[in-house]
């Protein structure tokens, strides 16, 4: 069984849109959403998504702190699944994903992720994503966009996500390497370009860089995250 675990933030309404597409194009086992809105958007939504989906196998949940590392947390911890699966609001699974992952545990994977596309198909994009996917064939850390999988036994083992302010997913890239190898899946899922576009595309494979860079040199994550916003 695969328990999704969708942290969010601030989605309002869309949401739903999303949880619908996930819903039509896959069989969800079970689905979890971490919120971190304030409570009164929280409620609205909440009562919302269940009104749209009242036969799914669906959770809405509110996090105890922002932060994705802090919310998938939360959601890793009410789910009931062998295997999670941490997806991004504005990231969509390929057709198959959800049975490659099944394929990938089976055949002895600890955990994996998946190459990632940009929904925007303009040259500059498409090389973004294909150096992210090159660099993390070659190194083994993962990002959050590329819709990270593992077992129970692999999350509990390194203590779940660290609760930091940013780079969550590269964290807990390094310490699952402690235990084995990523399954790097080439289908792809595709992510929204919104920040690339809202920031300028140069400008933020430069911060990108720079955050890593300073993140690998020791600088604390929640001054990173002040640099990122």
């Amino acid at each position: 069984m695969i328990s999704i675990v969708i942290p969010v933030l601030n989605e309002g309404e869309a949401i739903i849109a999303r949880l619908q597409s996930l819903f039509q194009r896959h069989a969800v086992d079970q689905c979890i959403v971490v919120d971190a809105s304030e409570v009164e958007a929280f409620e609205d939504i909440r009562g919302k998504v269940f009104a749209t989906f009242p036969d799914q196998k669906l959770n809405y949940i509110a996090a105890n702190t922002k932060g994705r590392g802090a919310q998938m947390n939360v959601g890793a911890a009410s789910s009931d699944g062998s295997i999670l699966l941490f997806l991004h609001a504005d990231t969509r699974l390929p057709k198959g994903a959800l049975k490659q992952i099944h394929r990938g545990v089976k055949a002895g994977w600890h955990w994996g992720r998946f190459d990632v596309l940009f929904d925007q198909g303009s040259w500059p994009f498409r090389m973004i994503a294909s150096m992210m996917n090159w660099r993390s064939r070659k190194t083994g850390i993962a990002t959050g966009d590329q819709a990270m999988f593992m077992t129970r036994a692999a999350f509990d083992l390194v203590g779940g996500f660290e609760e930091i302010d940013l780079m969550e997913d590269i964290a807990m890239s390094k310490n699952l390497k402690t235990i084995g190898a990523p399954l790097c899946l080439d289908m792809t899922v595709r992510t929204a370009a919104r920040r690339w576009q809202q920031k300028g595309v140069f400008r933020t494979v430069l911060l990108m860089w720079c955050l890593r860079l300073a993140y690998w040199l020791g600088v604390s994550p929640t001054r990173l995250a002040r640099w990122y916003r």
